[in-house]
């Protein structure tokens, strides 16, 4: 059986699309020596036979313009079983198990805001409201976590980040783990604020040093954005339909 969110269109041709504000950041890349590079890796190893997911690695930025994102929540790399990865940072299509990462969050948005658990678990509603869901690593093969972690992927998702943070406009960039608070540096001294907590893996949502489970993070990020006159996030999935 054929998991229908492998990847299989060349990143080439996926990155001819329209990605609106995003677009010179990407088409900067694309031309790079390092974008380059992760191109040709990635289409290589589809062509020899490798289940790659997923289907859209640059969904993030398509659901997500730039000029929209209020919050980043930075994870690291796709989900790597079958039907699971979509594009977006610790989210699965409607119809999908939660994964346990994205059950703890539903725990914490219940402990923190009171919101039951949703029907569905994608995270699109999220993306649509400009929360940027972005992984570090925009690929991963099947079965294999991490496999596409030294691609150079990083090289885009760095500069993704940073074209975020130096526009002025007050932002909440979720930080969970330390893969994720390996960007916090490039972040002293913004106007925005930074939330750094464990990641949601059960193997650290309750562990010290900052349980994600007790964070606040949800309910700190829309406190932020209303002092800055922006409007909050509406972080309810429960009665969401994702436009697909």
């Amino acid at each position: 059986m054929t998991a229908s969110n492998r990847l299989q269109r060349p990143l080439d041709e996926l990155l001819a699309a329209d990605f609106g504000d995003w677009q010179p950041l990407l088409q900067r890349w694309r031309q790079s020596p390092a974008g380059q590079a992760v191109v040709q890796a990635v289409d290589a190893r589809v062509s020899a036979g490798a289940t790659v997911y997923p289907a859209e690695p640059f969904r993030a930025l398509a659901l997500t313009p730039l000029s929209a994102v209020k919050v980043v929540i930075l994870g690291q790399d796709p989900y790597h079983g079958p039907s699971q990865a979509e594009g977006l940072a610790f989210s699965v299509p409607a119809g999908q198990k939660p994964p346990p990462s994205l059950r703890n969050i539903f725990k914490e948005l219940h402990r923190d805001l009171g919101l039951g658990v949703p029907a569905q678990p994608s995270l699109q509603p999220w993306a649509q409201r400009g929360v940027l869901l972005l992984n570090t690593s925009l690929t991963v093969e099947d079965g294999e976590a991490a496999s596409h972690s030294k691609l150079g992927w990083q090289a885009l998702t760095d500069a993704i980040c940073v074209a975020v943070a130096v526009d002025p406009t007050p932002k909440v960039f979720m930080l969970w783990g330390g893969h994720a608070q390996a960007l916090a540096p490039r972040l002293s001294g913004t106007p925005h604020l930074v939330l750094c907590s464990n990641h949601p893996s059960p193997l650290s949502a309750l562990r010290p040093p900052v349980p994600f489970i007790g964070n606040g993070h949800f309910g700190l990020a829309n406190a932020f954005l209303r002092a800055a006159d922006r409007p909050p996030i509406n972080w309810d999935l429960a009665s969401a339909q994702p436009v697909l």
